[in-house]
């Protein structure tokens, strides 16, 4: 059911000037920030040839990530992102095996203009997982 893996994500206070060290050491490309209301952060991507990493910072008072950041004021993974084929039908798969999908359970959009779930961390070795549709 999983694909490849999208992303791993770094909450941050600063995203863009993580993703820039990223670009200097590695010679990744660095895209725009961007911000992100419905999910409480701006993002900023630094694209390698297998992966990508996400720079996630707060967005507002309110941001989820922010006690996170806070918490770990040099950066810290915040959650891994797998691609599916099929969000609805991974959604339910992973429900019926008995993991805990945050939020409403309905999927939203995220960065990559696609939908994504959020799946509980203490279903996961205590990693927060995203899946994207692909």
């Amino acid at each position: 059911m999983l694909g490849r893996l999208n992303h791993v994500a770094i909450a941050v206070a600063d995203a863009a000037k993580a993703a820039k060290i990223y670009g200097t050491a590695f010679g990744a490309e660095i895209s725009d920030r961007v911000p992100l209301p419905e999910h409480g952060v701006y993002t900023v991507f630094a694209t390698l040839p297998n992966t990508k990493i996400e720079f996630i910072e707060p967005l507002g008072e309110n941001s989820t990530i922010r006690k996170f950041v806070e918490r770990n004021p040099d950066g810290a993974i915040h959650h891994l992102c797998y691609e599916v084929p099929d969000i609805i039908a991974a959604r339910d798969q992973l429900i019926s095996e008995g993991a805990r999908v945050l939020g409403d359970g309905e999927p939203k959009i995220g960065a990559h203009g696609k939908p994504v779930l959020f799946l509980h961390p203490k279903d996961f070795s205590g990693a927060l997982v995203e899946i994207e549709q692909s």
